[in-house]
């Protein structure tokens, strides 16, 4: 995510924060979140609140002291006001409705570190985000990876024959490292998956060098270790060339901090959330 619109989505999140009088309790509106997040129609992001209560309550979590229903006043012209519905969301609400919104807006990605984390300083929240980038990316690996060992195998490939096809493809996007050389090289323990401490653009390469073979593999109907060990090192080496005319050369970038502690941080902050953001029991509305 750019840096320039961070700071511009940083501006605007940072201008709906809420406190409740003679208290340091932060909350939102739902009807000022809905917009910064941008979903044009309420029903919409009434859906995804819902969602979001049903994680609450799936954590443990009491859900009324995290979303409480009120009523508001809103001008409609000329002066005159009306009374609408909204919920009063603590951080811990709005990061649920963040992790539950639709990943593909810019928003949502930024409102997931922001609302995260107990700070509100902008490097913090940067810093987070690339966090976050990295964890997705990997997850995404590990699903293609998956779904490739279940293709192979319906072909004739067991899993000693999907180590070997991913280790020297692996060989190929590293210059002619195999998987256990760069691990050796990064110094990366021997049971511990190489992609667990790679930076994000090259977790992400071997993802799309990964989805490509899953797509070849089915659309040409390849069968047997040989012919999708070919498909599978050309893609990698595609995805190689591409990067080193970038000036990228993958085994030189180094490895970067391990991501099952990074996961850990995540579930750290997710608890530290939790604590301390009820809304108290008596609520005062604008």
């Amino acid at each position: 995510m750019k840096k320039e619109l961070i700071i511009q989505l940083h501006r605007e999140f940072d201008g709906i924060v809420q406190v409740i009088p003679n208290s340091e309790v932060e909350f939102w509106y739902a009807r000022d979140l809905q917009w910064v997040l941008g979903y044009i129609k309420w029903q919409n992001f009434v859906e995804v609140i819902e969602k979001a209560k049903i994680a609450c309550y799936n954590a443990g979590t009491e859900v009324k002291n995290h979303f409480a229903d009120v009523s508001k006043m809103v001008k409609i012209g000329s002066g005159a006001e009306r009374p609408i519905d909204d919920i009063m969301l603590t951080r811990y609400a709005c990061y649920l409705i963040a992790q539950n919104g639709d990943p593909r807006k810019d928003a949502i990605a930024f409102a997931q570190s922001y609302f995260a984390i107990q700070t509100r300083r902008q490097e913090i929240i940067e810093e987070r985000i690339r966090l976050q980038e990295r964890l997705q990316a990997r997850q995404k690996l590990r699903e293609s990876e998956t779904e490739l060992s279940k293709n192979i195998y319906e072909r004739g490939v067991d899993d000693q024959g999907f180590g070997r096809i991913r280790s020297k493809g692996d060989a190929a996007l590293f210059g002619g490292n195999t998987t256990q050389s760069m691990k050796n090289r990064l110094g990366i323990p021997e049971k511990r998956p190489l992609a667990d401490f790679l930076p994000t653009i090259t977790i992400t390469a071997k993802n799309l060098a990964t989805e490509i073979t899953n797509h070849n593999v089915k659309h040409n109907d390849l069968f047997g270790e040989p012919s999708i060990t070919v498909e599978h090192v050309q893609n990698n080496q595609s995805v190689r060339n591409l990067l080193v005319e970038r000036g990228i050369k993958p085994e030189e970038l180094p490895a970067e901090v391990d991501l099952r502690k990074l996961a850990r941080r995540v579930k750290s902050d997710e608890k530290r959330l939790i604590r301390g953001t009820e809304l108290p029991k008596k609520r005062e509305t604008k």
